[in-house]
């Protein structure tokens, strides 16, 4: 089944205060003059929305799969935002210094602060939220929660990190595959569309993908005999 990737939604017509036609250099010209704004435009900008295919279950059990994962992934999408946003502002911080003890003092802090938001609330996960939120960091960062605390911390806190995770069935070297792997693609359908719900607030990944090619894929994947 053919999708198509994007769809305009125009402004009423209400919105605009006035169209003003100019003549200039013997070429019509329409200007519109959007109300509450004073500049004059000749075209409006709109936001890309994306057209989500309708969700069909083969089974209720895959229905409740899907929204039992829906919940998890709503639930720890934000720890893995704010974990990218302290990261991209720490490394917009670190290019502006010039010495190395400034540096190393200033990603300290930053650990202890990444620390501090997360501690409390990781404790509180489960398994499959932890690992849902390792995959999710993986998007956001377009690195492994392994590597980044690599190079945050040292490579023997990375492996310890891991070997303790491990004990609960958690890699911290998993990566976020929606390609090959079903369970991811899923996890992006439930970001997709809370994020057009307004429910989450977008971020857009670091890992590669087109979103309405794996959708295709999945779908006729489920399809086959």
């Amino acid at each position: 089944m053919p999708y198509f990737k994007y769809i305009f939604l125009f402004f009423p017509v209400l919105l605009f205060a006035q169209v003003s036609d100019i003549v200039q250099d013997s070429t019509e010209v329409k200007y519109l003059i959007i109300a509450g704004d004073s500049v004059p435009r000749t075209s409006i900008d709109l936001d890309e929305v994306m057209l989500l295919h309708k969700l069909k279950f083969d089974s209720k059990k895959d229905r409740i799969r899907y929204l039992i994962l829906r919940r998890k992934t709503i639930k720890v999408y934000p720890y893995a935002k704010m974990a990218a946003d302290r990261l991209d502002s720490l490394n917009t911080r670190l290019e502006t210094m010039t010495k190395a003890r400034d540096k190393r003092r200033y990603t300290k802090m930053i650990q202890k602060y990444i620390e501090g938001e997360f501690s409390d609330e990781l404790k509180k996960m489960t398994r499959t939220e932890g690992q849902i939120l390792v995959k999710l960091i993986h998007r956001q960062t377009g690195r492994t929660t392994f590597n980044l605390v690599k190079e945050l911390r040292n490579g023997w806190r990375a492996f310890w990190y891991n070997t303790t995770a491990s004990m609960f069935d958690i890699s911290l070297k998993k990566e976020f595959d929606p390609v090959n792997e079903k369970e991811d693609y899923l996890i992006e359908d439930v970001l997709q569309r809370n994020f057009q719900s307004g429910r989450l607030v977008r971020q857009k990944s670091a890992v590669p993908f087109d979103f309405y090619d794996l959708t295709n894929k999945w779908l006729q994947h489920s399809k086959a005999p």
